[in-house]
């Protein structure tokens, strides 16, 4: 909106009333201070910290998604971060263009600080509000936030082929450049798996652009069982559960069509996306195939 356009009188009510909670809680929580609860760090630095710590093995184009801000100011923070031994910056052996964030063990010890002094606030703050109000107060900061949330970023859309697209190819290619594949798919391999009842591919749309994919095999070589392949999310759609997302969609139709365990196989280096797996479900298993590049074998078992 331009500097002197009419504003309807109820909308201007309402930005009035957001602001001047903004002016409230910010005074209130101390973010108008220099140092963030008056400790070493702002309030940025604060939260990319907190961000690496919950998330290790995280990128910086993943924190930019997260915490909204530019991927230069971004980078010259976790610069100083790094300079200061609080952070540790890993190549990523999936994309040459990122780097793994993680905690030192210096950073470890300012977060577990940050995370005491921040709850000791909280607590403060809590006490002085009784417990009917204090379950009211929550209330309302879920609903505030499930609010703003829905409507903050790009609804994603996970859709399952039915034929050949050029978009699916596309995304195949990055994920192949990004991880080094060296037995790749061709287009026609691609229509074949398309026709195969119990295989598929997923493409996950944000904004009607695709961000990320993932492909399901059936394995021949075990009985009711399928293989995952090709996950892979654009770095800068990453931390928004898009992965998860894809995952859920691949698992329910494999269901849908009888099988029973899905397999997959990925190397050491991954340790984020090892991560994911684990956290999923998937247990390590004995090798399942004779793929040259993998080093790692897993499996999880789909239906009760």
């Amino acid at each position: 909106m331009k500097a002197g356009d009419t504003i309807e009188p109820e909308i201007a009510e309402q930005i009035s009333a957001v602001r001047e909670f903004n002016r409230f809680y910010t005074a209130r929580l101390g973010l108008l201070r220099r140092r963030h609860l008056d400790g070493e760090f702002s309030l940025t630095e604060a939260r990319m910290l907190y961000e690496i710590g919950t998330h290790p093995q995280r990128t910086a184009s993943a924190l930019c998604g997260t915490l909204e801000l530019d991927a230069g100011y971004i980078s010259r923070l976790l610069a100083a971060l790094t300079k200061r031994k609080l952070v540790r910056q890993a190549p990523s052996q999936a994309d040459g263009r990122e780097k793994l964030l993680s905690l030192t063990a210096v950073g470890e010890k300012a977060v577990a600080r940050l995370n005491a002094q921040s709850t000791g606030q909280i607590e403060g703050l809590l006490a002085q509000v009784s417990p009917a109000d204090r379950v009211a107060l929550i209330g309302s900061l879920r609903r505030a936030r499930a609010i703003l949330d829905s409507h903050g970023k790009p609804a994603v859309r996970i859709v399952r082929l039915t034929a050949m697209r050029e978009d699916a190819m596309a995304i195949l290619e990055e994920y192949f450049e990004a991880v080094h594949v060296v037995q790749r798919d061709k287009p026609g391999d691609l229509r074949r798996l398309l026709k195969e009842p119990a295989s598929g591919m997923w493409l996950a749309y944000q904004s009607n652009a695709v961000v990320g994919c993932v492909v399901l095999r059936q394995l021949r070589s075990i009985a009711r069982a399928g293989e995952c392949k090709r996950l892979y999310v654009k770095p800068a759609s990453r931390g928004n559960g898009i992965a998860d997302l894809l995952l859920d969609a691949q698992e329910d139709f494999a269901r849908g069509q009888g099988t029973e365990w899905i397999y997959l196989d990925s190397y050491d280096d991954l340790k984020a996306a090892i991560a994911l797996y684990e956290r999923r479900g998937y247990e390590r298993c004995a090798r399942y195939n004779d793929n040259p590049q993998a080093t790692l074998f897993m499996r999880k078992r789909i239906v009760p």
